[in-house]
């Protein structure tokens, strides 16, 4: 009876050990980026400033490789859209204001502001043909999209014409605006049916078959337009004018559908671009980009009527195209700079894998040799390959590596723990000690027991540390105890008091900008619920 009244030795299990971490750690406030925007984001930058002013027009050739052109000054540049360098230059007499390429990609035409409009072959560079009929500079030129012999032009004398490109002669005149006529856009279902913005405020949809020459739709923009495109349906248009960005429906007889108003300062140009590839249900993502002189690039989904994406550049923006195989975005600045941007393909990754192998021609392979149990590689064999689906995976652990506070911790030597974190360069596992300290109740206890060194570690620690948002929370509180339990020994030491004083310094410090930023808040707020109504 008495045996079983001796009390049984129970058996003690060590629990796993884990390195000390600080709880309190900063949380990412910037968002998460969308699909959409990781997409936008993937264009590489790239910038080309090797050119003498400000870039009003560019246009990608419709024809793979798809060549872009971009005018500047008294000449107009062809680029690669591949490697984004420039392939010819055309020299004009005049200051270019507008190109577009034939839809066979072979022919360019291009307007000045003597009000010639010049048609060069593209490969040679040759001038074909040479258009004057307008009294003054030509502000656009645009190829229809379903045929190759006639151009729409209009400039600065409120006149749109409509041109045969082999007579070099003027099919009709349409007259209808009252100011310059800066912009237009040919219909992608029908080659005889255009749209043209003015600075009158008026947008008007031509059709060169109406015997009377009058514009067949009129709507009001609003404010000066600066550009204009048809969607990809065919039946609404997109303009562009002052700070806003406005859809019209056609078919409904030019009713309005949506105005953005995004942008701060003058939107300049609008193109479509395509989300995805060429094939697929991504294809019929199509979105509206538009740039303003406030330097931003916006992406519009005219679907869901949102910004899905927007990005900054350090210039006034005054052009931009978007590849039809929507792998390159080509941005026209003020100064002189495109702002281009392109997105690695599967054709770009072999390229750059490859190299010149072709123009080496063909090589074989090495062969490997056979695998024996005399070689070491026999060994290893098989140990990079990838787990199937199905497979059961047996992890090794792997060994925690503790650091030194960590073995003092763990044998309970807790004010060395301390000053072995002190004596250290890293913040964060002084904290993380802190926190594991104060939840053994044994934080204050350690203080106490400092001697006058250890003392100097800790206030130089809270005189660099306290005042860090992430961390104020526990420290500040801690600076409070320290000089409430310690003071004496700070009067004492002419060392910690030193520490004192610059301890003051930097909290004094800390108020003040807490202070500015309080007032700085005050003005802003104000002017953030202005902007979040509008």
């Amino acid at each position: 009876m008495a045996d079983l009244l001796v009390e049984q030795p129970r058996e003690i299990t060590i629990s796993k050990t884990f390195p000390t971490k600080p709880k309190l750690k900063p949380k990412a406030k910037t968002p998460s980026k969308s699909p959409e925007s990781k997409y936008w984001s993937s264009f590489k930058s790239h910038q080309i400033s090797n050119l003498i002013s400000s870039i009003p027009s560019i246009d990608f050739s419709p024809i793979s490789p798809h060549q872009f052109a971009a005018t500047n000054s008294a000449s107009l540049t062809l680029f690669s859209s591949q490697t984004l360098s420039p392939t010819s230059t055309i020299s004009f007499s005049d200051v270019v204001t507008s190109c577009s390429f034939r839809c066979d990609g072979s022919l360019i035409a291009a307007s000045d502001l003597s009000g010639l409009i010049r048609v060069f072959d593209v490969k040679t560079r040759t001038p074909l043909r040479r258009l004057k009929s307008h009294a003054r500079p030509v502000r656009f030129v645009k190829y229809p999209l379903l045929d190759k012999l006639h151009l729409v032009s209009g400039g600065d004398d409120s006149v749109v014409k409509y041109w045969d490109v082999a007579g070099e002669s003027v099919v009709s005149d349409l007259y209808g605006h009252r100011d310059y006529a800066r912009c237009g856009d040919c219909s992608p279902i029908n080659g005889e049916i255009f749209v043209t913005g003015s600075y009158d405020h008026t947008v008007k949809l031509w059709d060169v078959r109406v015997d009377s020459k009058e514009s067949v739709i009129e709507v009001n923009h609003g404010k000066p337009v600066e550009d204009v495109i048809f969607l990809p349906s065919g039946g609404m248009v997109a303009t562009a004018g002052g700070n806003s960005l406005k859809i019209w429906d056609l078919i409904g007889g030019g009713k309005m559908v949506y105005s953005m108003e995004s942008h701060n300062k003058t939107v300049t140009s609008i193109c479509v671009g395509k989300v995805g590839k060429e094939s697929g249900e991504e294809a019929l993502q199509y979105r509206i980009l538009s740039v303003a002189l406030d330097g931003y690039m916006k992406v519009f989904d005219y679907a869901k009527m949102k910004i899905t994406h927007s990005m900054r550049f350090p210039a006034p923006l005054m052009s931009i195209g978007f590849s039809p195989d929507c792998m390159t975005r080509v941005i026209g600045s003020s100064n002189g700079i495109i702002f281009s941007g392109r997105r690695k393909g599967k054709e770009d990754v072999g390229e750059s894998k490859s190299g010149n192998f072709w123009a080496l021609g063909s090589a074989e392979e090495p062969q490997r040799r056979a695998l024996r149990p005399t070689y070491f590689r026999y060994f290893h064999r098989s140990q990079g390959e990838k787990p199937n689906e199905g497979d059961h995976l047996i992890m090794r652990p792997k060994k925690v590596k503790l650091s030194e506070h960590d073995k003092l911790l763990k044998k309970f030597r807790h004010k060395e723990a301390l000053v072995s974190v002190l004596s250290g360069k890293n913040p964060e596992n002084v904290v993380a000690v802190m926190e594991e300290m104060v939840a053994r109740r044994k934080l204050l206890k350690c203080v106490v027991n400092l001697d006058e060194e250890e003392l100097g570690l800790l206030l130089g620690f809270l005189h660099k540390h306290s005042t860090m948002p992430r961390h104020s929370g526990l420290l500040m509180g801690l600076t409070k105890k320290v000089l409430e339990m310690r003071a004496d020994d700070i009067r004492a030491s002419d060392a910690l008091k030193s520490h004192i004083r610059n301890l003051k310094r930097s909290v004094e410090e800390e108020i003040r900008i807490q202070h500015s930023l309080q007032e700085i808040q005050g003005i802003i707020s104000p002017l953030l619920r202005i902007a979040g109504r509008r």
